[in-house]
């Protein structure tokens, strides 16, 4: 190897492998052979190693996920209208006061809460305009454990008189 060829390589090694490189000459030559192929092959082996592993991570998870599906109406789950939501009021606990972080509206809670039961998506779904899914979440075990959500559920599936046309 030519002596500038020599030190172009060494500048590109790190300080592991520069040790490992001293310490190979100090070695008997078939150790030394082996060390400095060695030292030569790591750095490509890894590099295309790393290359296949994110391309095979690529293949697995795609990087576009599919969108959130927007609320469908399933049957006995009405839409959260201004009615049922006079009907809501009395039931669910006071709206704390402002101090410090200001906290999501009940109603935005409800409706995220219906969203979840709508369309069957994970908490960590939810869309942004429901404000963070872990306080959704929260208020919604919260409200099951104090026996609060029953009678909300019950309000919402109220049956709602259909003028008859006979």
């Amino acid at each position: 190897m030519k002596k500038g060829a020599m030190s172009k390589d060494l500048s590109n090694l790190s300080v592991a492998e520069l040790c490992r490189i001293l310490q190979a000459l100090q070695e008997p030559e078939e150790v030394r052979k082996r060390r400095l192929w060695w030292s030569h092959f790591r750095r490509p082996h890894q590099a295309s190693a790393k290359r296949c592993h994110r391309e095979r991570r690529a293949r697995q998870t795609p990087l576009v996920r599919s969108p959130v599906p927007e609320s469908m109406r399933l049957l006995g789950l009405p839409a959260l209208t201004d009615e049922h939501w006079e009907q809501l009021c009395p039931l669910l606990p006071p709206q704390k006061a402002w101090t410090g972080r200001p906290a999501v509206d009940h109603r935005t809670v409800v409706e995220g809460i219906l969203f979840v039961i709508r369309t069957g998506c994970a908490w960590k779904n939810l869309p942004a305009r429901f404000g963070p899914w872990q306080t959704v979440a929260d208020r919604y075990r919260r409200w099951r454990l104090e026996g609060r959500w029953e009678p909300i559920l019950q309000c919402l599936l109220q049956e709602i008189p259909i003028p008859s046309s006979a």
